[in-house]
This record gives structure tokens, C-alpha cells and sequence, in this order.
């Protein structure tokens, strides 16, 4: 009988976990452990360091979760969770929370976008687990609103993009800050060598549990290649929102690029919202709630929704554009086909990203199967235009009650006119019918929107000439008197 048979038999009762923790995971109907909770929970419960690397969507929070609240239980001490985004940090908080609130636990979570005053108020309770964002948790060591001289168990979660991406010097920073006897766990779907290599400073003779190799994809999710030309791809999506049933995660490599394909799927008559980091964190939690809930069928999202994001049920994934990393792509897909559900994942490429493709591939050790552009794509739709991100700036930071229209009260000086008050629509027509011919030579570019009467030709300048000043300009109107 295999590892994961015996696990599937005996749940998770012959892991070392304390009977406590078990009725809490029976009340929450987690009954049978997944292969990287059932090799890496006995592990790190016996305190050593632990390098876990599975497929995104198997449960590698209670992995690390589970030990952890039992450690601290048996001894004093806090532990320490550090992820790279928000919602990755909020989604830990509530499965830490679903096990050690019964058991008097609590945690505070340190994230960029919250208050800091909640937090540090949050902080003065003396949580026995903290859970934050390398920048958030920076901030208020540099306020010195947290030590961390008291951390006995670390955890990086994601660890490919923590120790990668720019997150290294933060990490780094942070590891000089916590104890050196500490346990340390590192968990995520990718773990490359020099990657590994990093971590391996930071641990004491870490165990590997590699339950997959790093890559692996999970087992049920359907995946598709589309070749399509990037003016094509709105059509294409609207095509299969058409075709399958269910909420669809559409991912975008750019936050303007979000905000586009939010903007043309309400167009398409489906309820959508974004998620990116232009987005407050209200924003970004409400976006996130409602498509659990299914108050919106589409969100569109950067790479930031592709880890962190636990809905069950996603019937598809759309790569609308191909990652800048080939191992996002493992985490993109991964948020369909979870918990041993079916899924499907569709990519579209352009003509020129074949290397890009192959890349992908190279990742996960196999070809995505190819399918050609179907004949019955929708017709184009005419969005209407997209607002300005900056249109403040644009408009000179004026209040709007001032736009295209005279002001209420005169000018306090004379007849001068007050500022703000020349009609905006005149500005926006002379912007929208402005010429694409070039500016001639020597023409102001002031005049480069004013179409209507072309600047006059540039005249030669006038002579420079001298005029002698006559004998007694400089002369005093009276004798000078001088003090004795």
C-alpha cells in the first residue's frame, strides 16, 4: 500500500497531530490529507526545516498551518509567515484562523493598503502568529512597531517569488531581524536550483518533500494553445464566455490592459471586475469576494490573482496574454481543476511569441495541445473610450465644479478672468480634432492643437542698434552731500 493510500485510509489521525487539532480539522470536513500535507505535517512537526514543493491547489497552507499552531502551542514564542501579495496574506489568515481560534490563537496580518493603525493596534495584542508582506513588515520595523527577536517558526510561503523578483533584498533584511534558532519552512509549486541554493543559507540540513516535480501541472486541467492575432483576441474571448458555463479568470500582463478587457467584457453583457495593483485594497478585496460569491462571472486580473486566489469552482482560465514568466504559468492554471476538480486553461499567442510558447513547454515538460482560430468569431464591437487614469493632471488638478462652465461669483480683481473657468469642452474638441500633419519649422508649439488659423510665418528679427546716452543722463539733479 502506497503513502498516499495509507493517508487516504487513516486521514489525518497518524501524523502526530495533537487530538485537539484533529477534532478542529473533522469540524471543518478536512478528513483526508493531500501527499504533501501527509509527508511534510510529521516532518514539521518534529521541528525540522522543510523545502515543500507541490502543485499549486494541494493544500500547502494546512501543511505548514497545522505544525505551526501545534509548535507554539507546546512552547513560547510567535510565528512568522511572509508572503508576496495581499491576497495571498489575507487567504492564510482565514484557514489559520478556521484552526486556532477554538484554541485562544490569534493572529495579525501586516499588509500594504490597510490602516497601519489597525495593525499596530493589532500588534499591542500580542498575536502568536504574524502574517505579512516583506514591505508592510519593513515599515514597521523601521517605525519600530514590531520585533521579532521572539519568532521561533518562519515560513515562506511562495518561496520562488520571495526569494526571487526583487524580493531578496527584503527577505534578506528580515532574516537578519529573527533568531537564529528558528525552524524554517519553505513551500511553493516551483523551486529552482539557485533558488534553492538561496534558501539553503537561510536553513539548518532542510528536508526536501517534493511530492511532484516542480512544474507538474494538476492532473485534470484541460489545456488549449491558441495562435490569434492580438486584434482578435477580444472576439476570441467573447467566443468562449459564449461556449462554457461558469466563472472564467481572465489574466492580463499589464494593469492597463485589465482595465481594457474589464471594460470590453461589460460591453459583452457579463457582470467583471479588476484586480490589479492599481486597485485599492478595498477594491481589490471587494473584486475578490464577489467572484466567490458569484456576484461577477469574469474578473480580470494580473499576475498578482495568479497566486493567492482560493475559489473553488473556476470553470476556466484564460491566459489573454502569456506570462513574462514561464513559471507563472503553472500558477495561472493552477487556480482551475483544484481540490481534484476539473478544469480548463485556454492561452492565447500571438504569430511572434512561438519562443515564448516554447519556454512554457520547456516548464512543464510537454506541448499544450494546439487548436485553430474557430470561423464563427463575433463581430467587432465599438467599446466606447476608456477614461484617463490621469485626467487630473491632465485638466490641471481643477475642480470639476468648474469645468465648461463661467464662475458663480466675480473675480475679486478688476475684469481679469478667474482660473478654471474656460470651458473644458473647447479644450477636449481642439485636443480630439488636432492635426497629425507635423508642426512646421519655427511655429510655436502652442499652436500645435489650434487648427483653425495657422500661426504667421516667422519674421526676421530687428537689427540690434546702439544709442549713445546723452552727456548728462547720469548726472545727479543735485550736489551730493557727504556726512562729516
Amino acid at each position: 500500500m502506497t503513502d498516499t493510500e495509507t493517508a487516504a485510509k487513516n486521514g489525518f489521525e497518524g501524523l502526530g497531530i495533537a487530538p485537539t487539532l484533529l477534532s478542529i480539522l473533522a469540524k471543518h470536513s478536512y478528513s483526508t490529507p493531500t501527499p504533501i500535507q501527509h509527508q511534510s505535517i510529521p516532518v514539521a512537526i518534529a521541528g525540522n526545516d522543510v523545502i515543500g514543493i507541490a502543485q499549486t491547489g494541494t493544500g500547502k497552507t494546512l501543511a505548514f498551518g497545522i505544525p505551526m499552531i501545534q509548535r507554539l502551542a507546546q512552547f513560547k514564542g510567535r510565528g512568522l509567515v511572509i508572503l508576496p501579495t495581499r491576497e495571498l496574506a489575507l487567504q492564510v489568515d482565514e484557514n489559520l484562523k478556521k484552526l486556532g481560534t477554538g484554541i485562544g490563537m490569534k493572529t495579525a496580518v501586516l499588509i500594504g493598503g490597510a490602516s497601519m493603525h489597525l495593525q499596530k493596534k493589532a500588534l499591542q495584542t500580542k498575536p502568536h502568529v504574524i502574517i505579512a508582506t516583506p514591505g508592510r513588515l519593513i515599515d514597521h520595523l523601521e517605525q519600530k512597531t514590531i520585533k521579532l527577536d521572539d519568532v521561533k517558526i518562519l515560513v515562506l510561503d511562495e518561496a520562488d517569488r520571495m526569494l526571487d523578483m526583487g524580493f531578496a533584498p527584503q527577505i534578506a533584511r528580515i532574516l537578519t531581524t529573527v533568531p537564529k534558532d528558528r525552524q524554517t519552512m519553505l513551500f511553493s509549486a516551483t523551486m529552482p536550483l539557485e533558488i534553492v541554493r538561496i534558501a539553503n543559507t537561510a536553513m539548518r540540513s532542510p528536508v526536501r518533500v517534493e511530492v511532484a516535480p516542480q512544474g507538474t501541472l494538476a492532473e485534470r486541467v484541460e489545456q488549449e494553445l491558441i495562435f490569434i492575432p492580438k486584434h482578435d483576441k477580444e472576439r476570441m474571448l467573447e467566443l468562449l464566455l459564449k461556449e462554457i458555463e461558469g466563472t472564467v479568470l481572465v489574466f492580463s500582463r499589464t494593469k492597463h490592459g485589465a482595465k481594457k478587457i474589464a471594460r470590453a467584457v461589460q460591453v459583452m453583457g457579463y457582470t467583471v471586475d479588476e484586480l490589479h495593483s492599481n486597485r485599492s485594497l478595498a477594491q481589490r478585496r471587494g473584486a475578490l469576494e464577489g467572484f466567490k460569491s458569484g456576484k461577477y462571472r469574469v474578473l480580470v486580473a494580473t499576475d498578482i490573482a495568479a497566486r493567492g486566489i482560493d475559489v473553488k469552482g473556476i470553470a476556466l482560465v484564460v491566459n489573454y496574454d502569456l506570462p513574462d514568466n514561464p513559471d507563472d504559468y503553472v500558477h495561472r492554471i493552477g487556480r482551475t481543476g483544484r481540490a481534484g476538480m476539473a478544469g480548463k486553461a485556454v492561452s492565447f499567442a500571438t504569430p511572434d511569441q512561438r519562443g515564448d510558447v516554447k519556454g512554457i513547454e520547456r516548464v512543464i515538460r510537454g506541448l499544450i495541445p494546439l487548436k485553430s482560430v474557430p470561423k464563427n468569431l463575433p463581430a467587432h464591437r465599438n467599446l466606447p473610450p476608456m477614461e484617463r487614469d490621469n485626467d487630473a493632471h491632465a485638466r490641471g488638478n481643477r475642480r470639476p465644479s468648474v469645468y465648461g462652465a463661467a464662475p458663480a461669483v466675480a473675480p475679486r480683481y478688476g475684469a481679469a478672468p478667474q482660473y478654471g473657468a474656460a470651458p473644458q469642452k473647447a479644450y477636449e474638441k481642439q485636443y480630439h480634432a488636432r492635426s497629425s500633419a507635423p508642426i512646421p519649422h519655427g511655429q510655436h508649439r502652442a499652436k500645435r492643437y489650434d487648427i483653425s488659423t495657422p500661426s504667421a510665418a516667422p519674421s526676421a528679427p530687428a537689427p540690434m542698434t546702439y544709442a549713445a546716452p546723452a552727456a548728462n543722463q547720469f548726472a545727479p539733479s543735485a550736489p551730493r552731500k557727504f556726512r562729516k
